[in-house]
């Protein structure tokens, strides 16, 4: 059931776009759940609530006694954060009358679902809906796995090697290379950028070849989160994600953040198991609607 005029009217009321005195508040916010919300809160803390700098409007959601609940990060990802359904309602209002703007919907599941069957009527139909992705978290080095010894931070002379498997895990986790549109241009600085900032990390052969992949891309104080994850695959089958994933868990435990997490897609049991293996557990689950 569409809502009225009067609940239309009260919902965008209670909402507005942020700006830079609206900061502490908006930290509060996403300190709540550091492993949740480590996507939003790292580009928040890095460069704050303008939209130029955020990459996106930064949406805040009011409570009846003016206190800002929740948040909506409105960029080239619309996410979610510590919204309950009145709040997911305004800002699906907000979303539907912007008009779609973003190439995903990604965020805690059930808000996440309830977002996007407001939207879908106007937004739809999505390219692919994953309803389900654990998200993990580990606090310890892995005790089980022992972590491959050859796996290093990628050196800047190496991206030219390093991109054909960035290209390759992208193409197979969303279905679309990440060069079209503009030649991948914005998606080879953001891997440059990760190497620059000692974040990507992979294991070489000797003549020089990827066989396994990872970056750790959001960063906050509370947690940091790994994406990225690939292996090469002729390398398949060899335990190769087990003992690099070790590698790349204890080296951001130790210099990174005191927790460390991913989200994966619930189909992808080898990789679950994998995680699961390493010391990861389920702590929650993520959503994501693809455009």
């Amino acid at each position: 059931m569409l809502p009225g005029p009067f609940q239309v009217a009260r919902a965008l009321a209670a909402t507005r776009v942020l700006d830079a005195p609206d900061l502490d508040d908006a930290l509060e916010v996403l300190h709540r759940d550091p492993v949740a919300n480590a996507f939003v809160a790292t580009r928040v803390e890095a460069v704050g609530l303008d939209p130029w700098r955020l990459g996106g409007e930064m949406w805040g959601w009011y409570g009846e006694d003016g206190r800002l609940e929740s948040l909506c990060y409105a960029g080239a990802n619309l996410v979610l954060v510590d919204a309950g359904p009145e709040a997911v309602r305004a800002f699906a209002e907000r979303a539907r009358r912007q008009g779609r703007r973003c190439s995903s919907i990604v965020g805690p599941a059930g808000p996440t679902a309830e977002l996007w069957a407001l939207l879908e009527r106007s937004w739809g139909p999505a390219r692919d809906v994953r309803a389900h992705q654990p998200l993990m978290a580990a606090t310890a080095p892995s005790t089980e796995v022992e972590a491959d010894p050859l796996v290093r931070r990628v050196r800047r002379n190496e991206i030219e090697t390093l991109m054909p498997a960035c290209v390759a895990m992208f193409t197979e986790e969303v279905g679309i290379s990440p060069l079209a549109g503009d030649g991948g241009l914005l998606y080879q600085a953001r891997v440059a950028e990760l190497v620059s900032a000692g974040r990507s990390f992979a294991r070489f052969s000797e003549d020089g070849e990827v066989l396994f992949k990872a970056e750790v891309g959001a960063v906050t104080e509370g947690a940091c989160q790994i994406q990225g994850v690939w292996v090469a695959p002729e390398h398949r089958g060899r335990g190769l994600s087990k003992t690099g994933m070790a590698a790349v868990l204890d080296i951001a435990l130790r210099e990174v953040a005191p927790v460390v997490s991913l989200y994966v897609n619930d189909f992808n049991l080898r990789a679950r198991a994998a995680y699961k293996r390493v010391g990861f557990t389920e702590v929650g689950a993520f959503m994501s609607v693809l455009f």
